[in-house]
């Protein structure tokens, strides 16, 4: 318990500042309100300026605060994830003004994370990093809802991969993946595109990584013979399209023929009406359900990503072994 005296309503992320009608709301309430979140360094109120405006409202000189230590970045973060997820909610235009400021004062966080934080899309909230931060260099690395931190371009690891896959075209992916300190399925396609005669690096993710170098872009990696026999070229990366390969599988009898099969045809075929409508169905998730359709997604990702892994390499894997 505080003196209501004490606080300050400054640095808030409502725009219009206390909304009466809210206010009113409350103060013909009876029930007991939850306690106020308050930066304890500065006494300004994180969540709960309504709250605090009814209990002066009421006469009372004290309120019940729970306390927050951190930084005033991280209390303003705090401050638009709780009135982004519950009591009355930001306005549009108090929730864009507020990733901006997120977006300067945590530049290394993902737009997901910033997106989970202030209501707003990934898509709009990368609009506003491209609109707010022009003149600041980018950086090579983002932070994830989950805390870890990933690299925005996986070029330079690419070339690492490139290079080792060149030197040692039986080495598993799993090996080339640590020691390049890429995924397993980056691995995968760097393995594809350099035994075809292609750079490891596609071409738009070079651009975005800025790494083009004044010869040739990939310098320093073997070609290793193309196992297609058709070489580099547009029509091959068009070919391996998801939605291409789903069709190619649907047409394989040893699939369609048994039950597994069929089971794993309708898994892929259900994946790419997935990617296909990616933007649509983003943009379409009702905020209150975002969260958990965010960790479904990601517990599901594990799952595909470690049957990547287990199909590509149980092959690779044993052919070392036996050459070791």
């Amino acid at each position: 318990m505080v003196p209501v005296d004490w606080l300050s309503v400054v640095d808030y992320p409502r725009l219009e500042g206390e909304d009466l009608e809210h206010t009113q709301l409350l103060l013909a309430s009876e029930s007991e309100m939850p306690p106020i979140l308050v930066h304890r360094p500065t006494m300004r109120v994180i969540d709960g300026i309504h709250r605090l405006r009814v209990a002066r409202l009421r006469g009372r000189t004290e309120i019940c605060v729970r306390f927050f230590d951190g930084s005033q970045a991280d209390a303003f973060v705090l401050a638009v994830r709780n009135n982004t997820g519950h009591g009355l909610p930001l306005t549009l235009a108090d929730r864009t003004v507020a990733a901006t400021r997120i977006i300067t004062s945590h530049p290394q966080w993902s737009n997901r994370a910033i997106a989970r934080v202030s209501g707003l899309s990934p898509k709009t909230v990368a609009a506003i990093r491209r609109r707010s931060t022009a003149d600041t260099p980018p950086s090579n690395t983002r932070v994830g809802r989950d805390g870890r931190v990933r690299p925005i371009s996986a070029a330079a690891g690419r070339e690492r991969a490139g290079r080792l896959i060149a030197a040692h075209p039986d080495m598993p992916l799993r090996a080339v993946a640590k020691e390049a300190r890429i995924s397993v399925a980056t691995a995968h396609d760097v393995r594809e595109r350099v035994t075809s005669g292609r750079d490891p690096v596609p071409e738009r993710e070079r651009r975005n990584a800025g790494t083009r170098s004044q010869g040739r872009p990939d310098e320093g990696v073997r070609r290793l013979p193309s196992r297609s026999g058709t070489g580099p070229g547009a029509s091959r990366d068009q070919a391996r399209t998801p939605a291409i390969l789903v069709q190619r599988l649907l047409k394989d009898p040893s699939l369609r023929s048994t039950e597994t099969g069929r089971t794993l045809l309708r898994l892929f075929d259900a994946q790419t009406q997935v990617v296909q409508k990616w933007d649509r169905l983003v943009d379409s998730i009702p905020q209150h359900c975002s969260e958990i359709i965010a960790d479904l997604a990601g517990e599901y990702a594990k799952f595909w990503h470690e049957f990547a892994t287990q199909s590509h390499t149980v092959t690779h894997d044993d052919d070392w072994q036996k050459s070791s």
